[in-house]
């Protein structure tokens, strides 16, 4: 099969991915072969080429918002029919016993694997993925623009339930790409007031004709005080100046799985009972909750469409915000 794989990190401008001919994964008991119709390219698979991400698997295949249809069946699997419109997202696994695991809370696994990182993601015509971590896709979601829900749509729903923001309220976001783009129609649905900060003007105008009350710079002050924000940016810097805007018993969410070192501030933008949390990783809850969301909405994603063979342009297009929404690679061909 062809794939795009990663024999050693490095900066994308050296485009560090190869477009090469691979085995086709076989599926283990309990398992599925997914055949990849389309594969969302994520900031946090900019992470794992750059070794931003310590490297755990070498070579790896990157990519973990993967849609596609269940093409062979592993011992033991019948949870999916050959043929299902499925998708895998970037938790691939846990251990099931651990504390966390056992509280509910497996998104804290003390032995996860991770799709595209620990083990062979999307950036494949072939993917192989535990049944009990593959999710159904809505039939009103075409293959490619279920894509970016899989990990930018979980992760901003996350965030979302964790920043406690509620109706009628005033929520911040800082950085506006394709996590954003997805959780603002979520926040308008919950009746909240949206506020963008974001570097690129055309991430604004996104940002306005999506609905948000008001857009500025990353550091400009907006023209409220906000009653919870989320930085999807993986900008340390940011944190003081969102700190800043917050009201008193605030809540500022971090939704990156890698942000640049924080500097330090002054405790003043931390007391009255501000709150700063990390998010890390998803439940399957979360993105069961979501898909059923997004549908109900609908969620509309703004995607543009890159080649397989074309996925270090799409993840330099990434870093250097040239996206507007989520940027998806096709992999199958008619």
């Amino acid at each position: 099969m062809k794939a795009c794989l990663l024999k050693s990190p490095a900066p994308v401008e050296t485009n560090p991915l190869v477009f090469t001919d691979v085995a086709v994964p076989q599926p283990a008991d309990g398992e599925v072969l997914v055949r990849v119709s389309y594969c969302g390219v994520c900031r946090t698979d900019l992470h794992v080429v750059e070794g931003e991400l310590p490297p755990r698997k070498s070579p790896v295949i990157p990519g973990h918002q993967v849609v596609g249809t269940v093409e062979a069946l592993g011992v033991g699997a019948r949870k999916f029919q050959l043929g299902a419109r499925v998708g895998v997202a970037w938790l691939h696994h846990t251990d099931g016993t651990c504390e966390y695991c056992r509280a509910g809370a497996e998104n804290l696994c003390d032995n996860p694997t991770f799709t595209g990182y620990t083990v062979d993601g999307g950036y494949a015509e072939y993917v192989v993925a535990s049944q009990d971590f593959v999710y159904a896709i809505p039939q009103s979601f075409s293959d490619e623009q279920a894509a970016p829900l899989l990990c930018a749509g979980i992760i901003g729903f996350r965030c979302l339930r964790l920043s406690g923001i509620k109706s009628g309220e005033k929520l911040g976001f800082y950085g506006f790409g394709a996590a954003a783009h997805l959780a603002i129609q979520v926040a308008l649905y919950w009746n909240a007031d949206v506020y963008a900060m974001t570097r690129d003007e055309r991430h604004r105008r996104l940002a306005l004709d999506l609905g948000a009350k008001w857009a500025g710079d990353t550091f400009a002050d907006p023209p409220e005080r906000l009653d919870a924000a989320i930085v999807f940016a993986p900008a340390g810097e940011i944190v003081p100046a969102a700190l800043k805007v917050l009201r008193k018993g605030g809540a500022l969410v971090l939704g990156g799985i890698h942000m640049s070192p924080i500097p330090s501030f002054s405790y003043d933008l931390l007391y009255q009972e501000r709150l700063i949390r990390s998010v890390a990783n998803n439940t399957r809850r979360d993105g069961e909750d979501f898909l059923r969301a997004a549908a109900e909405i609908p969620i509309k994603t703004r995607v543009q469409l890159f080649a397989l063979r074309d996925a270090n342009r799409a993840l330099n297009s990434l870093k250097n915000d040239a996206t507007e929404g989520a940027a998806v690679l096709k992999i199958a061909t008619p």
